[in-house]
C-alpha cells in the first residue's frame, strides 16, 4: 500500500507541474522529466483515457481504413490497443522527445513526430482518415485553436475523436472553436458523450467529456 501511495503522490506532483505549465517549452520539459515513470505512476491512478478512446475510434472508423493520428500520444499507451483492434497505420504526435522514444518501443506506430499543438503540423491537407486524442485538451496543454490545424490534416468524411477536460471546455474556448468550425463548414457534430472520470482509482473530480465530429 505504501508503494502504491508513493506512486500516486509522485503522479499527483507531476500532474500539478504539467497543469501549471506556462508555455509549450515548460510542458515539454515537465514531460521529459516524467517520461521514465509516467506509465507506472498513471497506472496507480487508474488512468483510463488511452484505452477508452479506442472504443469511440472503433465505432466510427473501420479498421481497414487509415491512417490515423494519435494526437499527444505520449508514451504510446493507446497504440497497442489500436493495433489489437486491427488498425495498422497509426501515426503519433507528441511534444516530448522522451515520451516519443518510449512510444517507439511499443512497435505500434508507423510514424512518430515531435510537434507542438497550436502551431503548424508537419502533414499535408486531408492526410489522415481520423485523429484521436485523449487527455490532451486539459489545463496547461494544447489550446482550443489547435483544432483548426488538426481538422486541416483530416480528410473530408473523416472523424475528429477526442476528450476535453471539464475545467477548460468553456473557459478554454473549446465550445467557441467548435462553433467556429461548424459555422465555417469544416465539420459537423456527431456525438457528445457525458462527462466521465479520467482515473478509476484516484482524483474522482477529474472529469472529461468525449466528442466526435465529422470533417466536411
Amino acid at each position: 500500500m505504501d508503494r502504491e501511495q508513493g506512486m500516486q503522490d509522485k503522479a499527483a506532483a507531476s500532474l500539478d507541474a504539467v497543469y501549471a505549465s506556462g508555455s509549450a517549452d515548460q510542458v515539454a520539459a515537465n514531460y521529459a522529466a516524467w517520461a521514465a515513470t509516467y506509465d507506472a505512476e498513471t497506472a496507480s491512478y487508474g488512468y483510463l483515457l488511452p484505452f477508452v478512446i479506442t472504443a469511440w475510434v472503433a465505432r466510427y472508423v473501420p479498421a481497414c481504413e487509415g491512417p490515423l493520428l494519435d494526437v499527444g500520444c505520449g508514451t504510446g499507451l493507446t497504440g497497442p490497443c489500436l493495433k489489437a483492434l486491427g488498425y495498422e497505420t497509426v501515426a503519433g504526435l507528441d511534444i516530448s522527445e522522451e515520451m516519443l522514444a518510449i512510444a517507439a518501443g511499443r512497435s505500434s506506430y508507423h510514424e512518430l513526430k515531435k510537434a507542438v499543438l497550436g502551431e503548424a503540423l508537419p502533414w499535408p491537407d486531408g492526410h489522415f482518415r481520423a485523429f484521436l486524442s485523449a487527455g490532451v485538451f486539459t489545463m496547461g496543454h494544447a489550446p482550443a485553436s489547435s483544432l483548426h490545424e488538426l481538422v486541416r490534416i483530416t480528410r473530408r468524411g473523416g472523424h475528429a475523436i477526442f476528450t476535453v477536460r471539464r475545467e477548460v471546455l468553456e473557459e478554454g474556448g473549446f465550445r467557441r472553436v467548435f462553433t467556429e468550425l461548424e459555422q465555417a463548414g469544416r465539420w459537423r457534430p456527431v456525438e457528445e458523450g457525458p462527462f466521465f472520470r479520467c482515473y478509476a482509482v484516484a482524483d474522482p473530480e477529474a472529469m472529461v467529456k468525449p466528442f466526435v465530429f465529422e470533417v466536411l
